[in-house]
């Protein structure tokens, strides 16, 4: 596989697209909007320049990278003559349904499609297909460009030559592909999101204030984020999504979102892409962002 697409040019996207251009693959980096293009490739080089200044990259692999992405605002220029497509778009079922059914459609035969969803059913997506043999789930991490875990999740139907090339193809980015069953939340997010929505509980029955609840966790348990931080850095609305269709699929209370969560995203306090969650990050608190040390 030489010529990768990427639709999504939000944070996990253009992550995505940042460590495959990396590599040395062709990646066609895709969203519907221009503005959004711009705002991932201006990340990527923010990025590269970072590394670049820590030395872990040279100039020209800095170069060489950005010359590698092409970016697009039609699906069906850039998926066109595409070895592996990778979905990395909102967590929401009927957008990425949608999207496999329109990939399906215009995408070559032979070429394999990937998910970046952390807890929406491989089997589900690759039901919209006629390929789903080749339909599977590549769950990157957040930081992309940093962290080394790839989640590979085959669906029901997805065939072993398939899970057997996107687990060489993470290793030849430098990740650790590690293969799960296809259930909700699969394994990271199954047992991240209960502990981050308990934290969100035990706020909520006021037994501790946030710092606090952080602190006994990165302390106490060695976490190098405390999980309200993490569920600020992660967005409270993918925290709310994942629990959601957590709750759905096992249909066990113990997934079930905590008001307090359900009314913070429905008052847009999202964590740090909306400049509030758990913690302040507008610019007058820009000083005392919490999360500075891990951007």
């Amino acid at each position: 596989m030489k010529n990768i697409a990427v639709i999504g040019a939000g944070t996990m996207g253009n992550g995505i697209a940042h460590v495959f251009a990396q590599n040395g693959y062709k990646v066609n980096l895709i969203d519907i909007s221009q503005a959004s293009l711009d705002k991932g490739m201006a990340v990527i080089e923010k990025n590269l320049d970072r590394m670049v200044s820590k030395e872990t990259i040279s100039d020209e692999e800095k170069l060489n990278t950005l010359k590698n992405i092409t970016t697009h605002t039609v699906l069906k220029e850039g998926v066109k003559n595409m070895d592996l497509v990778v979905e990395a778009a909102t967590e929401n079922v009927e957008i990425k349904l949608n999207i496999f059914r329109e990939l399906d459609g215009i995408c070559n035969p032979e070429t394999i499609l990937a998910t970046n969803t952390s807890s929406i059913s491989i089997t589900q997506i690759g039901a919209v297909t006629k390929r789903a043999d080749k339909v599977i789930g590549m769950h990157f991490m957040n930081p992309v460009p940093i962290m080394k875990l790839v989640e590979i999740i085959r669906g029901y139907n997805t065939s072993d030559e398939v899970t057997k090339n996107i687990m060489e193809l993470s290793k030849k980015l430098g990740k650790t592909p590690t293969e799960v069953n296809d259930y909700p939340g699969f394994v990271a997010n199954r047992i991240l999101m209960p502990m981050i929505n308990e934290a969100i509980e035990t706020l909520y029955n006021g037994v501790a204030g946030v710092s606090e609840i952080d602190t006994v966790m990165k302390l106490g348990m060695a976490h190098p984020m405390g999980p309200l931080q993490l569920a600020d850095f992660i967005g409270l609305d993918v925290c709310l999504s994942i629990l959601n269709v957590m709750y759905d699929g096992f249909k066990n209370p113990k997934y079930a979102p905590c008001p307090l969560l359900v009314n913070m995203v429905m008052a847009q306090k999202l964590g740090i892409k909306s400049g509030e969650g758990f913690y302040d990050y507008s610019e007058s608190k820009k000083a005392e962002k919490v999360s500075a040390q891990f951007i």
